[in-house]
């Protein structure tokens, strides 16, 4: 599926054409259709994945429509649209299936987000970030194996791509990917689905620590119709969705504890029951899950089931800090200098050697992502004919990486100094900061009041 395929099916010509422009301009695919007769035909003759309906048709209740369609077609989404809506009417057409009702004149925005709360969107979504991905991070030498970009050439990281593509022959088990914060563990997981023969089928990322504690069930289990307030339709969740592929559970630590042992029942048994339902439903899927935590101290203190530990950890991946592998910071760097020059249609200048010099001495505590945004930054900014050190606006602190210290001390502190120079550099704005960082903003609230960060517009963040 490359697009949506949208049926208007709408009697106001002048309507339905303004819409059709509206999607097209999206990017999916519209088709128009202004009588019951039109709409069967395309219907019949596309595989249409969501159908904006009037009520009021020519000789015909839309509701009617909805009934059969929902009967011939189970698949399509639709979205019931009118101008003389009523209570009874939303009621009916949200209990014969329709997946929301927007009264006439709506905005452009309204359509837009009903949209993107349908599985179908979702789905798309994920596929078309898979495909546009190309920040992966592979090895010239052994690009030919695999269809993606992985720069890197120390022999900490050709050591973690041999793992990746052993992991990726044996595509039922299960992978535990640890590493700080932005060293490519999400990159690692895509080059083990896409080279395993589940890469036809859907690579789905679940951050654990974004999901609300009231729905996480739900979106992992999925649920039926009428199982709780607001659960209009049935829905599948996330071990449904990913049946033959892979699903990726990101900030694994942070999943709850309730949930953990759900989650334990459904990866030893290949099967889920919804939210609300009593059948068990079947599904094939291999789960690669990642953390910046070390899980055997969470066992410890009895925060991680150790069970769900076992089941995730068949095969572990550890991912070094950029800092303890410097020969990759220079490959790194002319790979974001020239992708990001394209990007903004600028001349693709060299980076002074001073440059390159300094920036293979810091100790990057944001790791590839840190330099990634640092690279962005200085392309945008610079005015000369080289990008020198100044253009990436760093203040040098010098390694001080202690091998006899604690991997998890040194984890934790690594995590605050990451969030400390992202809200500094962001003005303290919070969303800014976790957009810099790569997560939501409630993970960032949860983060700062887990580690007790309180910044103040005066405190210098190193």
């Amino acid at each position: 599926m490359n697009n949506l395929k949208v049926l208007i099916l709408d009697d106001e010509i002048q309507f339905t054409e303004e819409l059709a422009e509206f999607f097209q301009k999206s990017g999916f695919t519209a088709f128009i259709a202004n009588t019951s007769t039109e709409g069967y035909a395309i219907l019949k003759r596309e595989a249409i994945d969501l159908l904006i309906l009037d009520v009021k048709l020519p000789g015909i209740n839309g509701l009617d429509i909805l009934k059969e369609v929902k009967k011939l077609y189970p698949g399509i989404e639709v979205i019931i649209v009118s101008a003389h809506g009523d209570m009874d009417t939303v009621i009916r057409a949200m209990r014969w299936g329709a997946l929301d009702y927007l009264r006439k004149p709506f905005r452009t925005i309204d359509i837009q987000i009903a949209i993107e709360r349908t599985e179908k969107f979702l789905i798309l979504q994920q596929r078309i970030k898979q495909m546009e991905e190309k920040n992966s991070l592979i090895s010239k030498t052994l690009e030919e194996k695999i269809d993606r970009h992985f720069i890197g050439a120390s022999p900490q990281i050709l050591h973690v791509l041999d793992l990746a593509l052993k992991a990726a022959k044996f595509p039922d088990i299960n992978v535990l990917i640890t590493g700080e914060s932005g060293t490519g563990k999400e990159n690692i997981a895509r080059i083990i689905h896409f080279s395993s023969i589940r890469k036809d089928y859907l690579l789905f990322t679940v951050n654990s620590s974004s999901i609300s504690d009231s729905l996480i069930e739900s979106e992992f289990f999925g649920h039926k119709k009428g199982s709780f307030t607001g659960a209009v339709t049935d829905k599948k969740g996330f071990f449904e969705i990913c049946d033959h592929g892979t699903l990726f559970l990101d900030e694994i630590a942070d999943m709850p504890l309730n949930l953990q042992a759900k989650v334990l029942r459904a990866i030893e048994e290949k099967k889920i029951t919804r939210v609300g339902d009593t059948a068990q439903i079947s599904t094939d899927f291999r789960i690669i899950s990642a953390t910046n935590h070390e899980l055997d101290t969470l066992v410890e203190e009895k925060k991680f089931r150790l069970d769900l530990l076992h089941r995730l950890n068949t095969l572990h991946i550890h991912i070094p800090p950029l800092r303890e592998r410097p020969e990759d910071i220079e490959p790194l760097l002319y790979y974001f200098n020239e992708d990001f020059s394209k990007k903004i249609n600028k001349p693709t200048y060299p980076i002074d050697k001073e440059a390159i010099r300094i920036l293979k001495n810091y100790e990057f505590p944001g790791n590839i992502r840190e330099l990634k945004n640092m690279t962005e930054r200085a392309v945008i900014l610079s005015q000369g004919q080289s990008l020198s050190i100044n253009d990436f606006a760093l203040k040098i602190k010098e390694k001080t990486f202690d091998p006899k210290k604690p991997i998890r001390s040194t984890l934790i502190e690594n995590e605050i100094q990451m969030i400390r120079n992202a809200l500094h550099q962001c003005g303290f704005n919070q969303k800014a900061a976790a957009g810099l960082i790569g997560i939501s903003r409630d993970a960032l609230i949860r983060k700062m009041k887990k580690y007790h960060i309180q910044i103040t517009r005066n405190e210098n963040p190193t």
